[in-house]
């Protein structure tokens, strides 16, 4: 039985690792231009680095540097501290979140194969310790540049529902799904939905499950 689970698992993986592919490599392509000229306008508007690298935990929360169009300055307080986002988001920047064409780069991600095309967005490090032992199985599958939660409400829904949702997907993964997902990804975009949460230039940093639940 468990013999068999496992190849059920290694089949399913192979799977979603040609849809990872058979997507993100055309559209590498197909995007250079694209690339090439978002990249011009960070570098004049923004300034270099024209790329936004961070660690984030991927599968079972292994480290990896994911890949973004910068969006914001490093413009700084008189005491050296990084200013809040709302006040380092630039107009370019706003426009490439609202378009999410700020995610594109994500693409080399997946051919490496840190992320895929859909499953739970990779947080930040720090956040690792602070989830519940039901939220952590969100880590059970690869991050995604698209996923469940983000096709239902994004950053305008609370911690814990984008969670549920995450865990969602973990347990509930098809082709079908994520071809589902990768539709209804589109439709969001078009409609520039949930790109923040109300009052927030994202969405408020996750403090912790236990914290939260006292709120």
């Amino acid at each position: 039985m468990l013999k068999f689970v496992s190849r059920c698992n290694t089949y399913n993986s192979g799977i979603k690792r040609l849809f990872d592919l058979a997507i993100a490599v055309p559209s590498m392509i197909l995007l250079t231009p694209i690339f090439v000229l978002i990249g011009f306008f960070v570098r004049i508007r923004i300034g270099s680095p024209v790329l936004f690298r961070q660690v984030r935990p991927g599968l079972h929360g292994r480290p990896f540097t994911i890949y973004k169009f910068r969006t914001m300055t490093d413009e700084r307080d008189e005491d050296g501290n990084l200013l809040p986002d709302g006040e380092r988001l630039t107009r370019l920047g706003r426009f490439l979140r609202k378009t999410s064409m700020d995610e594109l780069p994500e693409f080399f991600n997946v051919i490496k194969g840190d992320m895929s095309i859909v499953g739970p967005r990779p947080l930040l490090m720090e956040y690792l310790d602070r989830y519940s032992p039901e939220q952590a199985r969100r880590h059970d599958v690869k991050p995604g540049i698209t996923g469940w939660a983000q096709v239902n409400g994004r950053n305008a829904i609370s911690w814990e529902d984008k969670f549920k949702l995450d865990v969602w997907y973990v347990d509930n993964w098809s082709a079908w799904l994520d071809v589902k997902i990768v539709a209804m990804t589109v439709l969001k975009v078009l409609k520039r939905d949930g790109i923040s949460q109300k009052g927030e230039a994202t969405i408020k940093e996750f403090m912790g499950h236990a914290k939260t639940q006292r709120r």
